[in-house]
């Protein structure tokens, strides 16, 4: 079942009844809504005045729901997760943690591979050559010691949007479109960490990613062969909007489309955070021993 995502852009008041969400507006005029907690997968809180009960927090997460706060620019800036999302997660998050170094080295050998390989596709269909791409690709050996992944993303970064924006320069605080970036970015995080969640699998130990201060460094692992379906949304909206130096809430509302993206694994097709929850399954099999490639999806 496709989980929706929700985002709350205005002041109310939400808590829970008979299993249900419910929104009652401080707009007055606006009539109180309600829908099953069952079916949420993400939920985005971005509104000054915007209150949430205690009840309503606990059967969101233990629903598994991503509940995301965001700060006073309206970007995503916490992530709450349940600490209890599958039935024998003690089993394994024992195989996550003793991992040996050769698995993780191979994992992350996988994920750059299949990273490259849609960074190419999308950069090949809006007309760039990606020779040098394709043999970055094969060439990417155990842990990618040689960064083939930094030599991939200097070139994908300067040639997917020169047809829009003169000299852009992935970056964070930089210009736009990388505030359209930061907040796809920050809601794939969300489905990436509630799918490792519901894996049975700790968010925190990264088979790549080690930063000490980072709480989701194996999500930012996982995500990385799917930033190129942001990146995609993002090219998109850059067609079709003149404006994008603000996020609106009609910009809001396209990058919000990014769960229900469809995406193709192994010729399955299927939306993204169904997708992701294959991905994050096949880890789980990869550090168990029982299979040794993780699933990630490619560009048609």
């Amino acid at each position: 079942m496709i989980k929706r995502t929700l985002y709350f852009g205005n002041d109310a008041y939400l808590h829970t009844k008979d299993e249900q969400l419910i929104v009652n507006f401080a707009d007055k005029e606006k009539s109180a809504a309600s829908l099953p907690i069952e079916d949420i997968g993400v939920v985005i809180l971005d509104a000054f005045r915007l209150t949430i009960s205690q009840n309503l927090i606990t059967k969101l997460l233990h629903n598994n729901v991503a509940l995301i706060t965001c700060d006073e620019k309206h970007l995503p800036q916490g992530l709450m997760l349940n600490l209890d999302g599958n039935n024998i997660q003690s089993r394994r998050f024992k195989s996550q943690i003793n991992a040996s170094l050769p698995l993780k080295k191979n994992l992350w050998q996988q994920t750059i591979k299949a990273k490259i390989r849609n960074q190419a596709i999308l950069l090949e269909n809006i007309g760039v050559d990606t020779d040098n791409m394709k043999y970055w690709e094969q060439s990417v050996g155990s842990g990618d010691p040689s960064n083939y992944e930094g030599r991939a993303s200097a070139y994908y970064w300067k040639s997917l949007f020169v047809d829009h924006i003169e000299g852009f320069t992935r970056d964070r605080l930089g210009q736009e479109p990388n505030n359209l970036l930061n907040y796809g970015y920050a809601i794939l995080r969300a489905v990436t960490a509630r799918s490792l969640v519901a894996s049975g699998l700790l968010p925190t130990f990264g088979i790549h990613h080690s930063n000490k201060y980072n709480a989701y460094c194996l999500a930012d692992d996982i995500m990385e062969p799917y930033r190129p379906f942001v990146d995609r949304l993002v090219l998109k909206i850059l067609k079709n909007e003149e404006d994008i130096y603000d996020l609106t809430p009609d910009l809001k509302k396209q990058l919000l489309q990014i769960p229900v993206i469809d995406i193709v694994i192994e010729g399955k097709s299927s939306p993204l955070m169904i997708g992701m929850q294959r991905t994050t399954a096949s880890l789980n099999a990869c550090f168990e021993g029982d299979q040794r490639k993780i699933n990630f999806p490619e560009f048609e």
